[in-house]
Protein backbone atom coordinates (compact mmCIF):
# COMPACT_ATOMS: atom_id res chain seq x y z
CA UNK A 1 0.00 0.00 0.00
CA UNK A 2 1.29 3.49 -0.76
CA UNK A 3 2.36 5.85 2.00
CA UNK A 4 0.62 8.83 0.40
CA UNK A 5 -2.77 8.34 2.04
CA UNK A 6 -3.19 10.60 5.07
CA UNK A 7 -4.24 8.88 8.25
CA UNK A 8 -7.93 8.86 8.97
CA UNK A 9 -10.96 6.64 9.34
CA UNK A 10 -10.76 5.23 5.81
CA UNK A 11 -8.20 2.59 4.89
CA UNK A 12 -7.14 0.85 1.72
CA UNK A 13 -8.19 -2.81 1.99
CA UNK A 14 -5.30 -5.17 1.27
CA UNK A 15 -5.56 -7.53 -1.66
CA UNK A 16 -6.19 -11.15 -0.72
CA UNK A 17 -3.96 -12.33 -3.58
CA UNK A 18 -0.71 -11.24 -5.26
CA UNK A 19 -0.91 -8.62 -7.98
CA UNK A 20 0.18 -11.14 -10.61
CA UNK A 21 -2.56 -13.61 -9.66
CA UNK A 22 -4.64 -12.89 -12.76
CA UNK A 23 -2.03 -12.88 -15.50
CA UNK A 24 -2.39 -12.99 -18.45
CA UNK A 25 -5.96 -11.72 -18.09
CA UNK A 26 -5.01 -8.72 -15.93
CA UNK A 27 -1.32 -7.88 -15.68
CA UNK A 28 0.47 -7.25 -12.39
CA UNK A 29 1.39 -3.65 -13.25
CA UNK A 30 -2.26 -2.76 -13.87
CA UNK A 31 -3.22 -4.34 -10.55
CA UNK A 32 -0.47 -2.45 -8.73
CA UNK A 33 -1.49 0.90 -10.19
CA UNK A 34 -5.23 0.25 -9.90
CA UNK A 35 -5.11 -0.76 -6.25
CA UNK A 36 -2.07 1.09 -4.96
CA UNK A 37 -2.60 4.37 -6.80
CA UNK A 38 -6.19 4.82 -7.98
CA UNK A 39 -8.03 3.21 -5.05
CA UNK A 40 -5.51 4.66 -2.62
CA UNK A 41 -6.22 8.14 -3.99
CA UNK A 42 -9.94 7.77 -3.20
CA UNK A 43 -9.02 6.77 0.36
CA UNK A 44 -6.63 9.70 0.72
CA UNK A 45 -9.23 12.15 -0.55
CA UNK A 46 -11.85 10.76 1.84
CA UNK A 47 -9.54 11.13 4.80
CA UNK A 48 -8.91 14.74 3.83
CA UNK A 49 -12.66 15.40 3.66
CA UNK A 50 -13.17 13.61 6.98
CA UNK A 51 -10.83 16.03 8.74
CA UNK A 52 -13.59 18.65 8.63
CA UNK A 53 -16.50 16.21 8.36
CA UNK A 54 -15.71 13.53 10.97
CA UNK A 55 -19.22 12.07 10.76
CA UNK A 56 -18.21 10.50 7.44
CA UNK A 57 -15.81 8.21 9.22
CA UNK A 58 -18.34 6.92 11.73
CA UNK A 59 -21.37 6.40 9.48
CA UNK A 60 -21.96 3.28 7.43
CA UNK A 61 -20.88 3.74 3.82
CA UNK A 62 -24.25 2.53 2.57
CA UNK A 63 -26.02 5.14 4.72
CA UNK A 64 -23.88 7.98 3.39
CA UNK A 65 -24.13 6.97 -0.27
CA UNK A 66 -27.84 6.30 0.10
CA UNK A 67 -28.48 9.82 1.35
CA UNK A 68 -26.06 12.08 -0.48
CA UNK A 69 -28.53 14.97 -0.47
CA UNK A 70 -28.12 15.21 3.30
CA UNK A 71 -24.51 16.30 2.82
CA UNK A 72 -23.36 19.88 2.66
CA UNK A 73 -22.96 21.05 -0.93
CA UNK A 74 -19.29 21.84 -0.26
CA UNK A 75 -18.44 18.14 0.17
CA UNK A 76 -21.19 16.31 -1.72
CA UNK A 77 -19.28 16.09 -5.01
CA UNK A 78 -16.09 14.85 -3.33
CA UNK A 79 -17.95 12.28 -1.26
CA UNK A 80 -19.96 11.02 -4.22
CA UNK A 81 -16.85 10.44 -6.31
CA UNK A 82 -14.42 9.25 -3.65
CA UNK A 83 -16.69 7.28 -1.34
CA UNK A 84 -18.36 5.82 -4.41
CA UNK A 85 -14.94 4.88 -5.76
CA UNK A 86 -13.91 3.39 -2.42
CA UNK A 87 -17.09 1.32 -2.23
CA UNK A 88 -16.87 0.17 -5.84
CA UNK A 89 -13.25 -0.91 -5.60
CA UNK A 90 -13.66 -2.59 -2.21
CA UNK A 91 -16.37 -4.75 -3.79
CA UNK A 92 -14.26 -5.26 -6.93
CA UNK A 93 -11.22 -6.69 -5.11
CA UNK A 94 -13.47 -8.86 -2.95
CA UNK A 95 -15.29 -10.59 -5.78
CA UNK A 96 -12.08 -11.40 -7.64
CA UNK A 97 -9.71 -14.25 -6.87
CA UNK A 98 -7.62 -16.95 -8.55
CA UNK A 99 -9.25 -20.33 -9.07
CA UNK A 100 -12.66 -18.75 -8.67
CA UNK A 101 -14.65 -21.81 -9.70
CA UNK A 102 -18.13 -21.62 -11.17
CA UNK A 103 -21.48 -20.31 -9.92
CA UNK A 104 -23.60 -22.91 -8.19
CA UNK A 105 -26.46 -23.26 -5.74
CA UNK A 106 -28.68 -20.24 -5.17
CA UNK A 107 -26.50 -17.89 -7.23
CA UNK A 108 -26.66 -20.12 -10.29
CA UNK A 109 -30.40 -20.59 -9.81
CA UNK A 110 -30.87 -16.80 -9.65
CA UNK A 111 -28.77 -16.31 -12.79
CA UNK A 112 -30.85 -18.89 -14.62
CA UNK A 113 -34.12 -17.39 -13.36
CA UNK A 114 -33.43 -13.68 -13.77
CA UNK A 115 -30.67 -13.41 -16.37
CA UNK A 116 -31.41 -16.28 -18.75
CA UNK A 117 -28.52 -18.56 -17.83
CA UNK A 118 -24.76 -18.04 -17.75
CA UNK A 119 -24.10 -17.59 -21.46
CA UNK A 120 -26.83 -15.00 -21.93
CA UNK A 121 -25.87 -13.30 -18.66
CA UNK A 122 -22.21 -12.97 -19.58
CA UNK A 123 -22.99 -11.75 -23.08
CA UNK A 124 -25.44 -9.11 -21.84
CA UNK A 125 -23.16 -8.05 -18.98
CA UNK A 126 -20.26 -7.61 -21.41
CA UNK A 127 -22.48 -5.74 -23.86
CA UNK A 128 -23.67 -3.38 -21.13
CA UNK A 129 -20.08 -2.74 -20.07
CA UNK A 130 -19.12 -2.05 -23.65
CA UNK A 131 -21.97 0.43 -24.11
CA UNK A 132 -21.10 2.42 -20.99
CA UNK A 133 -19.93 5.73 -22.44
CA UNK A 134 -16.66 6.95 -20.99
CA UNK A 135 -15.77 5.86 -17.48
CA UNK A 136 -18.05 3.79 -15.30
CA UNK A 137 -19.11 0.38 -14.05
CA UNK A 138 -21.34 -2.50 -15.03
CA UNK A 139 -23.05 -4.16 -12.07
CA UNK A 140 -25.31 -7.01 -11.17
CA UNK A 141 -27.68 -5.57 -8.60
CA UNK A 142 -29.47 -7.79 -6.10
CA UNK A 143 -32.72 -7.04 -4.30
CA UNK A 144 -33.62 -8.19 -0.79
CA UNK A 145 -35.65 -11.03 -2.28
CA UNK A 146 -32.63 -12.13 -4.32
CA UNK A 147 -33.69 -10.84 -7.74
CA UNK A 148 -30.80 -9.97 -10.06
CA UNK A 149 -30.50 -7.26 -12.73
CA UNK A 150 -27.71 -5.89 -14.93
CA UNK A 151 -27.22 -2.13 -14.53
CA UNK A 152 -24.54 0.41 -15.41
CA UNK A 153 -23.41 3.55 -13.59
CA UNK A 154 -21.21 6.44 -14.76
CA UNK A 155 -17.97 7.47 -13.10
CA UNK A 156 -17.84 6.11 -9.52
CA UNK A 157 -21.57 6.05 -8.92
CA UNK A 158 -22.78 3.01 -6.99
CA UNK A 159 -26.17 1.28 -6.78
CA UNK A 160 -26.31 2.21 -3.09
CA UNK A 161 -26.99 5.78 -4.26
CA UNK A 162 -30.34 4.46 -5.52
CA UNK A 163 -31.09 2.34 -2.46
CA UNK A 164 -29.85 -0.82 -4.20
CA UNK A 165 -26.99 -3.24 -3.60
CA UNK A 166 -24.31 -4.56 -5.95
CA UNK A 167 -23.83 -8.30 -5.98
CA UNK A 168 -20.84 -7.92 -8.29
CA UNK A 169 -19.46 -5.51 -10.83
CA UNK A 170 -16.70 -4.80 -13.30
CA UNK A 171 -14.72 -1.59 -13.62
CA UNK A 172 -14.71 -0.20 -17.17
CA UNK A 173 -12.60 2.87 -16.45
CA UNK A 174 -9.61 2.81 -18.77
CA UNK A 175 -7.21 2.53 -15.84
CA UNK A 176 -8.61 -0.98 -15.22
CA UNK A 177 -7.39 -2.36 -18.53
CA UNK A 178 -5.52 0.09 -20.76
CA UNK A 179 -1.93 -1.09 -20.23
CA UNK A 180 -2.78 -4.52 -21.59
CA UNK A 181 -5.84 -3.98 -23.77
CA UNK A 182 -5.55 -0.34 -24.92
CA UNK A 183 -8.88 0.51 -26.60
CA UNK A 184 -10.07 -3.11 -26.68
CA UNK A 185 -12.55 -2.89 -23.83
CA UNK A 186 -14.55 -5.81 -25.22
CA UNK A 187 -11.50 -8.10 -24.94
CA UNK A 188 -10.96 -7.02 -21.33
CA UNK A 189 -14.62 -7.62 -20.47
CA UNK A 190 -14.41 -11.18 -21.81
CA UNK A 191 -11.10 -11.92 -20.11
CA UNK A 192 -12.26 -10.55 -16.75
CA UNK A 193 -14.52 -13.55 -16.18
CA UNK A 194 -11.38 -15.59 -15.56
CA UNK A 195 -10.80 -13.54 -12.39
CA UNK A 196 -14.23 -13.90 -10.75
CA UNK A 197 -14.44 -15.60 -7.34
CA UNK A 198 -17.85 -17.25 -7.30
CA UNK A 199 -17.55 -18.37 -3.68
CA UNK A 200 -17.34 -14.72 -2.59
CA UNK A 201 -20.29 -13.82 -4.79
CA UNK A 202 -22.28 -16.62 -3.15
CA UNK A 203 -21.45 -15.09 0.24
CA UNK A 204 -22.62 -11.69 -0.96
CA UNK A 205 -25.83 -13.18 -2.34
CA UNK A 206 -26.62 -14.81 1.00
CA UNK A 207 -25.89 -11.51 2.79
CA UNK A 208 -28.21 -9.64 0.40
CA UNK A 209 -31.06 -12.02 1.13
CA UNK A 210 -30.38 -11.67 4.86
CA UNK A 211 -30.42 -7.87 4.56
CA UNK A 212 -26.82 -7.53 5.72
CA UNK A 213 -24.98 -6.77 2.47
CA UNK A 214 -23.16 -3.46 2.67
CA UNK A 215 -20.36 -2.42 0.35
Amino acid sequence: APAAAPTGPFTLPPLAYPTNAFEPHIDAKTMEIHHGKHHAAYVANLNNVAKTNPQLGTAKIEDVLGNLNALDESVKFAVRNNLGGHANHTMFWEIMGPNGGKPEGEVLAAIDRDLGGMEKFQNEFNAAGGRQFGSGWVFVTVSKDGKLAIETRPNQDNPMMDGKRALMGNDVWEHAYYLNYQNRRADYLKAWWNTVNWAKIAERYAAAKAGTLGV
